[in-house]
């Protein structure tokens, strides 16, 4: 790979490397909807005055997108993790999206599984299993149930995505980001509104509003630049050794910043047979 990919790789790593992390800081003073509604809230606002809606994409079609990508997704996810789920495991079990997609695109849209993919995504999946039985304290059924959910949103989104069909991707997340508000907020109000008082707001430390920045733009825009730039400028061999690199870096970033030992974390190792069993990335998913 070039140097500047390279650099952009090391860029990925660390934002990922420290994203579920962020989240479980943020988590310990705000609850789960109403931290989910003020991250796209961010990322909508000042940005929906400077990008256009995506061209050839109809309101319905966008209210989807942002039903499974950005409602449903992140409210099941924070909730998951909110519920006890560790930021690692969560981390983790978010990607059984990919075998969510498979059998969906195979249900609905007629799409074909080579036995290559095939074998891949059972090793791959094999690996989250043995994680599922080594996890300690690191997750809850409730809490896992949560996750899992996000994950088939993740993957509903998906489809929904392919429907649009290529789109400015910057432009699809500020804009399914501005379609969510309302439905998060009324969510929050039902469920977290026995939670809503001046105080969270008026004792928020540094390291919450610190988080809510960070998943609101690194996370979001910068990290989506990064894809979108790797995926107009290298080829598919070069993209493969892209997310391999990113996804073993990512673990041992997040090793450092959560200060778990690398031993508990051996079999997040499973997430590289993501990029060996579909070798294409599922793109516009500002996780």
């Amino acid at each position: 790979m070039p140097p500047r990919h390279i650099l952009l790789a090391l860029s990925v790593v660390v934002i990922w490397g420290v994203n579920f992390v962020v989240i479980q800081v943020a988590l310990q003073e705000l609850p789960p909807l109403l931290l989910t509604f003020l991250r796209f809230f961010f990322v909508a606002f000042p940005a929906v005055f400077f990008f256009k809606r995506p061209q050839n994409t109809s309101w319905k079609m966008l209210f989807y997108y942002s039903l499974s990508m950005f409602i449903l997704d992140f409210a099941f996810l924070f909730s998951g993790m909110y519920s006890g789920v560790s930021s690692g495991i969560a981390s983790l079990a978010l990607q059984t999206q990919v075998f969510f997609t498979a059998i969906l695109a195979v249900i609905f849209i007629k799409e074909k599984m080579t036995m290559a993919k095939t074998i891949g995504a059972m090793v791959a999946f094999s690996g989250i299993v043995f994680v599922g039985f080594h996890t300690g304290g690191d997750v809850n059924l409730l809490g896992l149930v949560l996750v899992e959910c996000a994950a088939l949103s993740w993957a509903i989104g998906n489809l929904v995505s392919k429907q649009i069909g290529k789109v400015d991707m910057l432009s699809l997340v500020v804009w399914g980001s501005f379609i969510s508000l309302p439905f998060l907020l009324a969510l929050s109000y039902i469920f977290e509104s026995h939670l809503w008082n001046l105080g969270i707001f008026t004792h928020l430390t540094f390291k919450s509003i610190g988080a809510i920045v960070y998943l609101a733009y690194p996370v979001t825009f910068f990290w989506l630049w990064c894809l979108e730039l790797v995926a107009e400028s290298l080829p598919s061999h070069d993209r493969c050794s892209f997310y391999a690199f990113s996804t073993c870096g990512r673990i041992f970033c997040f090793s450092h910043f959560s200060r778990r030992s690398l031993t508990q974390l051996e079999a997040h190792c499973g997430l590289f047979n993501r990029y060996r069993a579909f070798h294409q990335p599922l793109w516009r998913s500002p996780h």
